[in-house]
């Protein structure tokens, strides 16, 4: 888009929807992750700190 001289606003447009893109795939295999990191821990404080740990990751992806 940049080599073809689109406006700016367009170039930007799409920056954005490729970071959003990204952001989410992030997400996906976070969640994913989780599940399957979560579902070997079993109740109790163990999975309280493993959540709590995920939960913080999850926190920086935003």
């Amino acid at each position: 888009m940049i080599e073809e001289d689109s406006p700016c606003t367009d170039v930007l447009r799409q920056v954005r929807a490729a970071r959003k893109a990204f952001d989410k795939v992030g997400f996906v295999i976070l969640a994913g992750k989780m599940r399957e990191c979560m579902s070997g821990k079993g109740d109790g404080a163990e999975s309280e700190i493993a959540l709590d740990d995920y939960m913080e990751l999850f926190l920086t992806l935003t």
